[in-house]
């Protein structure tokens, strides 16, 4: 079986490269986590078979994938669960034997435990069983998003019988399909360790074939990749573009009403983007969006300090992961300006 996972950088064609991939031949399913690139995957997928939908190629919510082909066939005549309730269970004190433990007093499963619930029940060999029976190939994008229990499920599956192809970018892990206590807590603390859970599984890591970005220009790679320490290179051609694509700190005052006032420039801030309305977001909600030409980043407090003073790879983590999606938005310019 052909199993691998490529490690890909903002901007590369990772969803590009999965559809690219796909063919009227084999059975496909398709899973992945946020709203907005489950459509980016249904547009291409329709655009590249014109406008048909092939009957072999299945493309699910991560939740979606879990509750109706994983929960479903093995559990829910026993549990007979009404749907999914996406919030912690508050009771901390419920062991894993425990019905409570994993759904409501009104009949919902936990979101963050329902992977979990299909492993303890003992349906893992049934379900590795189904994938191969309806499927010649499991892919997932955006890997990164899932976390908590549902890797734990996910390495289960992994030793299905069937080719595996994941893909995603480690540093623009800012969503998690769940939390549970310290379950799988420390995953994205180190690309290495993290790297190495899949190669125990018997996956191929690929870090080269989307480590060029088509959307950020060379300066904008060269400044991630020299202040934030996430390697990531261009495909575009310096002398083509000229100066239309830099990353630029604002400090006049004249400059930053300028760019505050025009409607066609994003302001993308740390946290709190909706008291300033309109054209403002979230650095970290930006991820997987592809049709921003100029950018203005807001720099929090922490972050401004850290720039000025040259140690932007100090950052933590999560906050690191979100400027990081927030600076490669931009096809065009990056403007930087003090929150």
């Amino acid at each position: 079986m052909d199993k691998r996972v490529i490690f890909a950088v903002a901007g590369s064609g990772k969803t590009t490269y999965i559809v690219d991939s796909l063919s009227r031949d084999k059975r496909s399913l398709i899973v992945t986590y946020t709203v907005g690139n489950y459509n980016n995957l249904c547009s291409k997928i329709s655009e590249k078979f014109n406008g048909e939908w092939p009957e072999n190629i299945w493309v699910m919510g991560y939740f979606t994938f879990l509750y109706r082909f994983c929960y479903k066939p093995f559990l829910a005549d026993k549990l007979k669960a009404r749907g999914i309730f996406y919030e912690k269970n508050p009771n901390n004190r419920l062991r894993q034997c425990d019905k409570a433990y994993y759904i409501t007093s009104t009949g919902y499963i936990y979101s963050n435990r329902l992977a979990l619930l299909i492993e303890n029940t003992g349906s893992m060999e049934g379900l590795k069983r189904r994938l191969e029976k309806y499927f010649d190939e499991f892919i997932i994008d955006e890997i990164q998003d899932i976390a908590g229990r549902d890797f734990s499920f996910l390495e289960q599956l992994m030793t299905t019988n069937i080719n595996m192809l994941f893909v995603g970018d480690f540093y623009q892990h800012t969503y998690d399909t769940s939390r549970d206590g310290n379950a799988n807590k420390n995953l994205f603390d180190n690309f290495a360790s993290y790297e190495a859970r899949f190669i125990s599984c018997g996956f191929l890591s690929d870090k080269t074939s989307l480590v060029k970005s088509w959307r950020c220009s060379p300066s904008i790679c060269r400044f991630i990749t020299e202040n934030l320490g996430i390697e990531i290179y261009s495909n575009q051609n310096t002398e083509m573009n000229g100066e239309a694509s830099d990353i630029i700190f604002i400090s006049e005052q004249a400059q930053i009403d300028n760019i505050l006032a025009n409607p066609n420039i994003v302001k993308l801030h740390f946290r709190n983007s909706s008291k300033y309305g309109s054209g403002h977001r979230n650095w970290g909600d930006t991820k997987g969006e592809d049709h921003y030409q100029d950018v203005c980043v807001m720099l929090n407090k922490t972050t401004a300090t850290k720039y000025t003073a040259g140690n932007l790879s100090e950052l933590a983590p999560s906050t690191r992961n979100k400027l990081y999606v927030a600076i490669t938005r931009a096809h065009g310019k990056v403007y930087l300006i003090n929150e």
